[in-house]
């Protein structure tokens, strides 16, 4: 995209000191401008924030027991407010960080290896160069980039830097410090997209693979085209993947996606890839125009806005029937394909896992890292009442366990009551809480 520029020669006429920016933070006629936004009426995100405010302070109840609503919740967008804190809870990158911390201050003061350091320098302008957080060269945005991916180098020294990592790494910054998204792209890089990253680009062309196949099922005219023009996946669905969509769509779509990606995994990628070559290519009335390769990988380059737009994207995501088994059957016979033409794997990265609740499930039980710190103190309770006087006999408790205390799980681990127990009065209940009765929740 070529940049324009004021009387200064700044991009945006960042000299004249009139730089207005959209409510993404990116300066006028920058990737957020692509077709209406969606709004969401003030009363109605008030709302949904009181309900994720609610989950982010009883999170692993919410995982635990209520994991379907978490997702129906992230398919209708985090509230912007919370989107950084909602995608550190459900990447597991809030835990990673209290397990490891100060992890990140050794790593940000090491030199880090020049063979990266380099490479890292010259990719830093070339990230969202109209988002105001990046658009100064040598800003504090290019900064925390840079620590984040040097980090990155001397945490993994084996993986070292890929360029599809910084415009990651940017999207996380923008939403959280640089400590917090270090541990979210750890996340992605090791938990959703493993070996996306390693040298041989191995999990991708895999991936790659996957994808052509699932699209058989779903648009058989746009499979057929490509195969008769011989087009190889990875020459359309690297970036695609590999930035998770950062720099192909709207950055009102890229938000949804990114919620969704972050509840549950992969999977999404692949739905939304999937929309865009249906909607592209999946019919003869489409394919007119696109008589060769190059004309085809043309239209791939350029896609029609209307089928990036929000709301008409994340409704054809919803509805697509890719599930993580379709996924992983797929997985299994490319996996077999590949080894029958080229042989081994020469990288063996861990085992993909498949968003939010498969990587609270491979935590440890102690899962400390979550508990709400409060934010306001309050003053110290009244005295208990004199002995005798509304003291409650121990056979009131019952044998069970006690109105407000932990239930035990199958697993023996201990967790909070779940739902409130009947004996406890309805004004003891936060207004949060009674906003994310299931009744309540149909329309937000």
């Amino acid at each position: 995209m070529a940049q324009s520029r004021g009387a200064s020669g700044d991009p945006a006429g960042r000299g004249s000191g009139e730089r207005r920016v959209d409510k993404f933070g990116f300066l006028e006629g920058g990737q957020s401008a692509a077709g209406p936004l969606e709004e969401v009426p003030l009363e109605v995100l008030r709302q949904r924030e009181s309900k994720w405010l609610d989950m982010l302070n009883n999170w692993d109840k919410w995982m635990a027991k209520r994991h379907k609503k978490i997702r129906l919740r992230c398919q209708k967008g985090i509230p912007p407010s919370l989107r950084g804190r909602g995608w550190q809870y459900l990447s597991g990158g809030k835990v990673k960080l209290e397990q490891n911390l100060g992890r990140f201050d050794e790593l940000d003061l090491s030199p880090g290896d020049p063979k990266w350091l380099d490479v890292i320098e010259r990719d830093l302008h070339r990230q969202f160069p109209f988002h105001e957080m990046f658009v100064a060269r040598g800003g504090h945005g290019q900064q925390d980039l840079f620590r984040v991916l040097k980090a990155y180098t001397l945490y993994r020294p084996e993986e070292g830097y890929c360029q599809a990592q910084a415009p990651v790494a940017a999207v996380l910054l923008m939403h959280m410090p640089a400590e917090q998204a270090f541990w979210c792209l750890v996340q992605i890089c090791e938990k959703y997209l493993p070996g996306y990253y390693s040298e041989k680009l191995e999990a991708i062309q895999l991936d790659g693979e996957i994808l052509f196949s699932l699209l058989r099922r779903v648009a058989p005219a746009a499979h057929k085209h490509l195969s008769k023009h011989k087009i190889d996946p990875i020459l359309y669905m690297t970036e695609w993947f590999m930035c998770a969509f950062s720099r192909t769509l709207p950055w009102s779509s890229v938000l949804r996606v990114w919620d969704m990606f972050f509840c549950e995994g992969v999977k999404i990628l692949f739905r939304v890839g999937l929309v865009l070559l249906k909607h592209t290519l999946g019919s003869s009335e489409k394919l007119k125009s696109c008589q060769g390769q190059y004309e085809t990988m043309e239209r791939l380059r350029a896609l029609s806005p209307k089928i990036m737009q929000e709301a008409f994207l994340v409704q054809e995501i919803l509805e697509l029937p890719v599930t993580e088994r379709h996924i992983e059957r797929e997985h299994l016979l490319q996996l077999k394909k590949w080894k029958e033409t080229r042989g081994e794997l020469q990288s063996r990265p861990a085992p993909r896992l498949h968003g939010a609740k498969a990587i609270s499930d491979a935590e440890p039980p102690s899962r400390k890292a979550l508990e709400p710190s409060p934010s306001i103190i309050l003053p110290p309770s009244p005295a208990l009442p004199p002995e005798g006087r509304g003291k409650k006999k121990p056979s009131d408790q019952g044998k069970g366990r006690p109105p407000n205390g932990p239930v035990p799980e199958a697993n023996g681990a201990q967790a909070g009551p779940w739902p409130p127990a009947p004996e406890a009065p309805l004004h003891h209940l936060s207004q949060e809480s009674l906003s994310s009765c299931e009744s309540e929740d149909t329309y937000l």
